[in-house]
């Protein structure tokens, strides 16, 4: 196997400051534009390859443009291409290719793709590439040990007597996985391990926060790689750390739930409180990810936690799966002997969510019958009835356009109460509890449950009422078909005696 020397991907991004635009408009683009017909014969044959999918109208593709075009002449010079298709020539390539809006960037290896998801800046383009250019695993001898160590957040060194030893395969092929996340390296330099203070076979993660050095503390020649991604992906989650717009993906990909700290970052006493829980969420790790967050950046995020007041520190675990929020008393101070006894309760489904609804209407006095929260179950979950919900907010264009539409359907069925149920449900001020077995990721989202069932049914048709009504008549347990009233006879006897006093014809 053969392992690249460790190169700084920093000098090479460096070289894209270094580009001068060229105000020449008649200067050949370096940028490949590729059509369906070209496609195949431009990309596949390339080792390493960015594609943009764009739109000529898209106002973020005409910003990325500029930079596109200078990362492309950058790094033209490591014979690295960028390529650019026009999805309004070519929307059965793009449709190919699975792209939903503009710009869209792919990474192309001999033809495989794979998501860009780095910068949208020149040098940020080169060095992203730059990095994509390097083998997976790179080379670490006693000279660049230190500084390969110290080289990113997260880095991963297999320390082997031999490259052919065991787990160099799952190691290599962990490193092709991951190598926008994560730096690999691999070293057989007797050195290089005397200086690490390993025994090899071994494999050790270097990390800019906490702990700096981790030696995998599993048998390693029976490693796979989801033992080792696995094991790297907690070890890059801090023991609390601070989530923001650029962490939160971290979090967000992990199954497990978050345990978020609110504080004021310039109350003197927020260090202390951040640091009191330390312990705590070390004692949680790997059941629960702890967190601290700035409430004066991230008040809004704060109310849809369900912290009511805003007052600071607080303190809330979130199910992020099924998005239940539970609350610790605001009133109540920050200490961690009562935070991680609330975590245990937590972690032993004990802990009830707090959830947000607003208030249950007075009256229904609309066809469309007006859901909250604290009733959702009592309402829905009525086995008599066939109920058919519009998940909306209040902001959103496309449901006030619906409105009306919906609206009409209540009417349709405003007779058959009894049977069917149309109601609508604001999305971002009522939670949904537990039991509902789905959770609402945009607006409208319109949802139908048969009587007699816990199962819902989405409906994905278009927006017409003639279509929703068919969808309802449809997939209904009940019979909505309207009942016809018919006046009972009465015998003449008993007509007499049923006649007022103040007798009159009637038509």
């Amino acid at each position: 196997m053969r392992l690249s020397s460790f190169v700084s991907v920093a000098s090479a991004a460096a070289l894209a400051s270094l580009v001068v635009a060229d105000t020449d408009a008649e200067k050949p683009s370096d940028v490949v534009s590729v059509t369906q017909d070209t496609f195949e014969s431009t990309v596949n044959p390339e080792p390493l390859i960015l594609v943009e999918f764009y739109a000529p109208w898209c106002g973020h593709c005409k910003a990325l443009a500029p930079h596109y075009e200078e990362a492309a002449t950058t790094l033209k010079e490591s014979d690295i291409k960028l390529a650019k298709v026009d999805c309004v020539e070519d929307a059965e390539l793009c449709q190919a290719h699975g792209v939903q809006g503009y710009p869209t960037l792919k990474v192309f290896r001999n033809g495989e793709p794979t998501d860009y998801t780095g910068p949208r800046k020149a040098d940020g383009i080169v060095s992203y590439m730059t990095k994509q250019s390097l083998p997976a695993v790179s080379q670490v001898t006693v000279v660049n040990l230190t500084d390969f160590q110290n080289a990113d957040k997260i880095v991963a060194i297999a320390y082997l007597a031999s490259e052919m030893d065991a787990p160099t395969a799952e190691f290599t092929a962990t490193a092709e996985k991951h190598r926008d996340s994560y730096l690999f390296g691999l070293s057989t330099d007797p050195e290089a391990i005397a200086a690490a203070g390993v025994t090899p076979p071994a494999i050790v993660v270097y990390r800019s926060f906490d702990e700096h050095k981790t030696e995998y503390p599993y048998p390693i020649s029976s490693a796979t790689v989801k033992d080792v991604e696995d094991w790297m992906q907690e070890l890059s989650i801090p023991v609390l750390g601070e989530v923001n717009g650029e962490t939160y993906a971290i979090y967000a990909t992990s199954s497990k739930p978050m345990a978020y700290l609110f504080v004021d970052p310039i109350d003197e006493s927020s260090q202390g409180y951040i640091e009191s829980l330390k312990p705590v969420a070390s004692q949680y790790r790997g059941k629960v990810n702890f967190v601290w967050i700035d409430a004066t950046k991230f008040g809004d995020h704060a109310k849809a936690l369900n912290l009511i007041e805003p007052k600071w520190p607080s303190f809330v675990v979130q199910d992020l799966e099924k998005q239940l929020k539970y609350p610790y008393d605001q009133d109540k101070a920050i200490e961690p002997e009562a935070i991680s006894a609330m975590v245990a309760d937590y972690i032993d489904g004990k802990l009830l969510p707090k959830l947000k609804s607003q208030p249950i209407p007075e009256t229904q006095d609309e066809s469309v019958f007006t859901l909250v929260g604290q009733q959702f179950e009592e309402v829905v979950f009525d086995d008599s009835k066939d109920v058919f919900i519009e998940f909306y907010a209040t902001w959103c264009g496309h449901c006030k356009r619906l409105k009306p539409i919906w609206d009409s359907l209540g009417d349709h069925f405003a007779s058959m109460k009894d049977q069917i149920i149309i109601a609508k449900l604001e999305g971002q001020e009522n939670d949904l509890p537990a039991s509902v077995p789905f959770r609402i990721g945009g607006f409208p989202t319109l949802k139908f449950k048969p009587a007699g069932s816990r199962e819902f049914t989405d409906y994905d048709g278009d927006r017409a009422l003639e279509s929703l009504i068919a969808f309802v008549e449809e997939h209904a347990k009940n019979d909505l078909k309207p009942k016809v009233v018919t006046e009972t006879p009465v015998d003449a006897d008993q007509a007499v005696f049923e006649t007022p006093k103040d007798s009159h014809d009637e038509l």
